[in-house]
């Protein structure tokens, strides 16, 4: 089989670029070779498939026709075992060969399983895919305690989803706070508090060092000797890049594949996004690994553009997160913590269960978090990613009433931010019913 453009991958980063691609060529041969058996479906909402309030329809990312009116060439359930970069050719589980002119590579990310005895018993699941979602919701029907271990967004996620199926749980997360890649402590205690409210035991500071029972979970015990008893453990530490296939290859990668501003790797014709890729972070100006939906579906899109021809600079991503646990909506984006250096400065306010923080650097937005009222972070992304000096009225930016009105008019006359209405147009949406994370 031959094709013009390859995308291994079917979810955010894949869905983007063939997108940017067929805005711009609308008949080369576009295949996607997926190693899933769905459609494209958002990964954020699994948790809300596990509690039933979606159902698959419902988790689509793109209707069930996408790939007919595209003119997509779709293989599904199958996974790629090996790429040739010198004959431009990718073989398939099963021996079947595909012969392309440009590839991108939005393989995502795997879910990290640290090694514990014990770890082969019956009730113990990742959560990542759909699949993880539906099996775990099949031993539900036998479950009523659980341990979530890793306290960070996939964890907490399936957390509210457990316990909203009425299933006891106690999260275990290594460092002192959970939700703590996105949070600074103050915000991470808060979201703590919501859980424990909601009868969730949180455990801190420590590690599963075994899973016990016979054939299958009867409880974990910590690297401290404590005992929990429990019929079913989550790992939810988090996922790291599928980069194998990339180093096979010959393909530069770091902690991911290594991309530059067009999302083009090293060597000719290839291209990565997603939870896989390393790309430009605009708050840290270097490159990362910003394993996040919208990041993912972004950094497709400049990939699809390239890959066509059409040359388009990728403008950076950085951290950003909008999540709601159990009615509390938060927010964060950038750094949560600064250095231990004199030029950040912090910016903060606190009242009930109202939490805000901005951190500057030499006057300019480089971090947020918001807990509770987060109807300005959007306002507050805009001002971060378009690199406005706020140093004029950075006294005013936690004010109740702060809003782009409070932008000085002549920020505006000298075009560094176009107008209220166009920053309100290009920030991207910050949804607090869908959580950002898991680009691919």
């Amino acid at each position: 089989m031959r094709t013009k453009y390859l995308i291994v991958g079917n979810s955010a980063g894949g869905i983007g670029a063939v997108e940017a691609i067929r805005q711009v060529d609308k008949e080369g041969l576009l295949t996607i070779v997926s190693d899933e058996p769905y459609p494209a479906y958002s990964r954020p909402l699994i948790s809300k498939y596990l509690t039933g309030e979606r159902s698959l329809e419902g988790i689509l990312f793109r209707p069930t026709d996408f790939y007919g009116q595209n003119d997509i060439v779709f293989v599904p359930n199958r996974k790629v075992t090996l790429i040739e970069l010198g004959h431009q050719i990718v073989q398939l589980e099963g021996g079947d060969r595909i012969t392309w002119e440009r590839l991108l590579l939005a393989v995502g990310g795997k879910p990290i399983v640290p090694r514990m005895r014990g770890d082969g018993r019956r009730g113990i699941f990742t959560f990542t895919t759909l699949d993880d979602a539906k099996a775990t919701d099949v031993f539900l029907d036998n479950a009523k305690k659980a341990v979530v271990i890793g306290g960070g967004l996939i964890g907490i996620s399936v957390t509210e989803a457990l316990v909203k199926r009425g299933v006891d749980v106690t999260v275990v997360e290594m460092k002192e706070t959970i939700l703590n890649t996105i949070m600074d402590q103050q915000a991470s205690l808060m979201a703590e508090e919501v859980l424990r409210q909601e009868g969730v035991e949180i455990i801190t500071g420590h590690t599963v060092a075994e899973i016990s029972g016979g054939d299958r979970v009867e409880g974990v015990i910590l690297d401290n000797g404590d005992a929990i008893a429990c019929d079913l453990v989550l790992v939810a530490i988090g996922v790291s890049p599928r980069s194998e296939l990339a180093v096979d290859a010959g393909i530069e990668v770091n902690r991911g594949i290594v991309v530059d501003r067009h999302m083009a790797t090293n060597r000719p014709n290839v291209y990565a996004c997603g939870d896989v890729a390393e790309a430009y972070d605009f708050v840290y100006e270097q490159n990362r690994l910003t394993p996040i939906w919208p990041i993912a579906y972004i950094g497709g899109r400049i990939a699809g553009y390239n890959m066509a021809g059409v040359e388009t600079e990728y403008p950076g991503g950085t951290a950003m997160n909008s999540l709601n646990y159990f009615g509390t909506n938060i927010t964060s984006a950038g750094m949560a913590t600064p250095p231990d250096d004199e030029s950040y400065e912090v910016i903060s306010k606190q009242k009930d269960s109202m939490y805000q923080k901005v951190i500057l650097k030499d006057d300019f937005i480089v971090g947020m978090v918001f807990v509770g009222n987060i109807e300005k972070s959007g306002i507050f992304f805009g001002l971060m990613r378009d690199r406005v000096n706020v140093g004029s009225f950075k006294q005013m930016l936690l004010m109740e009433d702060f809003g782009l009105a409070f932008l000085p008019r002549a920020i505006w006359q000298e075009g560094l931010v176009p107008s209220p209405e166009l920053i309100l147009e290009r920030v991207i949406p910050i949804e607090a019913e869908e959580e950002t994370f898991a680009g691919e």
